[in-house]
């Protein structure tokens, strides 16, 4: 065990955060900032003015995922912040999942090209220009990457839409490509499929998954996610590569 002053003496870890501001993502800076990482956060939106975990504009990075220029743009600029150039971990955590008119689910006989290639854009293409702009830094800090996929990228659900679904099922086999070839640099990838987590965006209809699917017979909250993404990110799982991790009450099963 380190002593205390071995523990002072070692350098702050930062962790890099898209998607942030609500639910999932919202859970995870603040189950990394209380344990005394450095929180970067990109979003669509600015720097909240009643931010919950004391971090400042600094640490926070405002992007457009679904624009590959302006994710190259934020990608410069994260590396411009990254103390001593180490990123200790990436978790690409955005993702969006349009929705029909009243709510409805799209399907693949209806979504239009262009939804498919800004979903695919968001979704799959953002990850892997993050990941890859930021190697350096990873490698620098033998660090690790979490993409979260869901498990609607293994089974047709009945909110998620076709586009989403499959730039999520895209999105796990990269994992495993990513976790082949960065794994040779000392960065470990993995991924967790959260299934039907209590957040602001959950469907009408819910409950009856709940009911007839789930056998712990509740829904997830985002701080069970985000503690299994802080153990992905940790010592705690320095033998872990290539791995998706089920967090849906059994859902899967």
């Amino acid at each position: 065990m380190p002593t205390t002053t071995e523990a002072t003496n070692q350098p702050r870890r930062t962790l890099l955060l898209t998607g942030a501001s609500r639910g999932i993502g919202h859970a995870t800076v603040i189950r990394f900032s209380s344990a005394g990482w450095r929180v970067l956060t990109c979003s669509r939106h600015p720097f909240p003015e009643q931010c919950p975990w004391g971090a400042g504009p600094e640490d926070h990075v405002q992007v457009d995922l679904s624009d590959v220029a302006d994710t190259a743009r934020a990608i410069d600029d994260i590396r411009e912040r990254l103390e001593g150039g180490q990123l200790h971990a990436l978790v690409n955590n955005a993702a969006i999942s349009p929705k029909g008119e009243g709510g409805k689910r799209l399907n693949a006989v209806e979504t239009d090209m262009e939804a498919w290639a800004k979903i695919f854009q968001v979704n799959f293409f953002a990850p892997i220009m993050m990941a890859q702009g930021l190697i350096n830094e990873l490698q620098a800090a033998k660090g690790s990457v979490v993409n979260v996929t869901s498990i609607a990228g293994s089974r047709v659900h009945p909110f998620a839409g076709s586009a989403y679904a499959t730039s999520k099922a895209a999105l796990a086999a990269l994992t495993r490509e990513m976790a082949h070839d960065f794994g040779r640099l000392g960065v470990r990838v993995n991924a967790i499929a959260p299934g039907e987590i209590n957040t602001s965006i959950l469907s009408p209809g819910t409950d009856k998954i709940v009911e007839q699917q789930i056998p712990l017979q509740r829904l997830g909250t985002p701080d069970e996610v985000a503690k299994i993404i802080y153990v992905l990110c940790t010592e705690t799982s320095s033998y872990v590569n290539g791995a998706e991790i089920h967090i849906n009450g059994g859902q899967h099963v």
